[in-house]
């Protein structure tokens, strides 16, 4: 159950915190009190839609903090199912509320506002001031049945849908299959030229990178051959004007006047020993030269074949294996092409049993759907009759749609006879807002003994009901808030009168400033607001009489109940 409201910063809020208690919760005030505020702030701590024009006038952020009480073993389950774990049997469940942003928090731990929204459902229902009027739109009347049945249906729901989107994908790509013929002989030539162009290469994995290494030896080895062979050009003694040539003519001169003095004697030693410094050089160039392995026909075989290797990788792939892995996707094409009609066979045959599959599922959930309409039906027949519907008829018709969607072949709608001899009509086209209040009212009641949610809020309920049947709804909500937590905001004595706790939420103006608060009443607090809303501003002692009066008629009904 909400055991405790905390709100900072929100429209006339300054600061307000609210101790719920267990049973019939009531809220009343002056219109424009604020009633709805306080309410919304619930919502907005459940990830409702936030704008920074909700913020209490200057002020930098907002915040509203839940603090539950989970005893339900069936709610600590769905939570754990969320990864959601309460501290000593409590949440708290907090939202931070700053300019175009906010931060939502389960026990001091940031999650998700979606997150935020999934655990709100297993902890409380919040029926709002118009909500009563979805019950015109029969879209909804699905949502309404399939919470109710939510045991029964289990996860035939999501087979269902699963079904379903299988059928579209299989139809989808059934269609695209059946295609233009000249288009079809168009891709299968050109699939054929691909994969010979790639058949034809003869491609070995890894063989590029072999390539690539290998092309960048022989360019280092060709390159070195031909400095060699030019260095050898101008040092070797093989004639034609090279360095060993000129260097032994210069020697047999010296020769010839080495004896004749001691600088030429010098000179000539030298010039000899330089003489055999290259005849060793030369040596060794010519070993060197032989040793450096390079064929310009085995370099152009590996240029042309590494070309190709490029063209193909520039087309089909960035290596080898990329090249192969498109040219088994083309095969596997071709193959579909080859044997087109097999082909577009087993694609129809693939939708029809996708079909089928999901026809068995979806008439599986209508059945069950129907079953448990009966019961659903029945029971809001109930319920309405405590409502002061004495004669009313209530229905639920099945349509079968043409098609199966997503969520199944079924387009039920709730049908109402208000009167005797009146036929069964769609409630949108029969029912008052009043009317359709009371409605939503049962159909609540119904959801939450089958749901098992602990916290109930209703925002003024009400609406267009007055009288006996004021009454009749007082003791609907006294009897469902004996099992539940129940918080109300109301207009109606006769609804406030059942109040466990009553709470009066107040607009008050302090230098300047407006403020909304919220107290607790006591007994004697209580009657003087039930007085108020039975005579407004003029409130005579009959009337507080009548306050006392409703008080101890509502604690008889009670009673009675027990």
């Amino acid at each position: 159950m909400l055991q405790n409201l905390h709100v900072k910063n929100l429209a006339l809020i300054d600061e307000i915190e609210v101790e719920f208690k267990k049973g019939f919760n009531i809220l009343t005030g002056e219109t424009g009190a604020g009633k709805s505020i306080i309410l919304g702030s619930i919502g907005l701590a459940l990830g409702g839609k936030y704008s920074a024009e909700m913020l209490r006038k200057g002020a930098a952020y907002g915040l509203v903090e839940l603090v539950f009480t989970v005893e339900h073993p069936s709610q600590e389950a769905q939570l754990r199912a969320l990864d959601i774990y309460p501290e000593e049997g409590q949440l708290i469940l907090s939202r931070k509320l700053m300019d175009g942003r906010s931060v939502s928090k389960i026990n001091g731990e940031t999650v998700t506002t979606r997150i935020l929204k999934d655990v709100a459902t297993i902890l409380i229902d919040i029926h709002g001031q118009h909500e009563h009027q979805t019950l015109i739109h029969r879209k909804n009347h699905l949502a309404f049945l399939d919470l109710f049945a939510r045991e029964e249906i289990g996860d035939l729901k999501d087979k269902v849908k699963e079904a379903w989107n299988s059928c579209k994908a299989n139809e989808k790509e059934l269609a695209l299959a059946i295609k233009d013929e000249d288009s079809r002989r168009r891709e299968e030539d050109f699939l054929s030229f691909e994969l010979e162009e790639i058949t034809k290469a003869e491609l070995k994995p890894g063989e590029d990178d072999l390539l690539e290494e290998q092309y960048k030896r022989m360019l280092t080895g060709r390159r070195m051959a031909e400095h060699m062979e030019e260095a050898y050009a101008y040092t070797s003694d093989n004639g034609g004007g090279n360095a060993a040539d000129c260097i032994s003519r210069a020697v047999r001169i010296f020769q010839e006047i080495s004896g004749c003095d001691p600088l030429a004697e010098s000179l000539y030693e030298q010039l000899s020993e330089i003489e055999n410094l290259l005849n060793d050089f030369n040596h060794e160039l010519s070993a060197a030269r032989n040793s450096v392995e390079f064929s310009p026909e085995e370099f152009q075989e590996v240029e042309i074949r590494l070309n190709e290797i490029n063209r193909l990788k520039s087309k089909y792939g960035n290596s080898v294996e990329e090249i192969e892995k498109y040219a088994g996707q083309v095969e596997e094409k071709l193959e579909k092409l080859h044997d087109y009609e097999n082909y577009i066979a087993s694609l129809q045959k693939k939708y029809e049993e996708s079909c089928r599959k999901l026809e068995v599922l979806a008439e599986e959930l209508s059945e069950i759907r129907q079953k448990q309409a009966q019961i659903f039906v029945e029971r809001i027949r109930l319920g309405l009759k405590d409502l002061n519907f004495l004669d009313v008829q209530f229905e639920m018709k099945f349509t079968r749609l043409l098609e199966c969607r997503e969520d199944g072949i079924d387009e039920p709608e709730f049908l109402v006879s208000m009167n005797p001899g009146e036929p069964l009509r769609p409630l949108g086209m029969v029912a008052s807002g009043g009317e359709l209040s009371r409605i939503m009212l049962v159909i609540k009641t119904v959801l939450a003994y089958r749901e098992e949610i602990a916290t109930l809020i209703f925002d003024e309920i009400d609406t267009g009901i007055s009288g006996i049947t004021a009454g009749k709804v007082a003791e609907k909500m006294g009897m469902l808030a004996k099992e539940y937590q129940v918080i109300c905001i109301t207009h109606l004595a006769q609804i406030a009168a059942m109040a466990d706790a009553h709470y009066v939420i107040e607009k008050t103006v302090q230098d300047g400033v407006t403020k909304t608060a919220i107290n607790e009443l006591t007994e004697e607090e209580s009657v003087a607001e039930l007085s108020r809303l039975l005579g407004g501003s003029a409130v005579t002692e009959s009337i507080r009489q009548s306050a006392v009066e409703l008080k101890k008629m509502a604690e008889l009904s009670k009673r009675k109940s027990e």
